[in-house]
């Protein structure tokens, strides 16, 4: 799955474009260190097939590449988290 971000001064998003349907995770720039998972969508169509789980595992990679935190605002992101205590180095409570 490809998955991109885009970024801007105040935050951004996590795009995934699965047979021609978008889906994203975005968040808020907190701190140079730290993010807020503001909020997931998944497109029905999409439901079922990793795509969210997808978009949380790359936030995390890219968490862990730049040093950053994350603080899980959106429910289905900090669901996730609870699921995966791994990562747990990246999460900010």
């Amino acid at each position: 799955m490809d998955i991109r971000h885009e970024a801007t001064t105040s935050g951004g998003r996590y795009v995934a474009i699965v047979d021609g349907h978008l889906a994203e995770m975005t968040y808020s720039r907190a701190s140079p260190h730290l993010i807020i998972i503001d909020h997931t969508a998944v497109p029905d169509a999409l439901r079922g097939k990793g795509v969210g789980q997808a978009l949380a595992e790359y936030a995390v990679s890219e968490a862990r590449a730049h040093g950053w935190k994350i603080f899980p605002l959106c429910p289905f992101f900090k669901a996730q988290t609870q699921r995966h205590p791994e990562w747990e180095d990246v999460i900010s409570h």
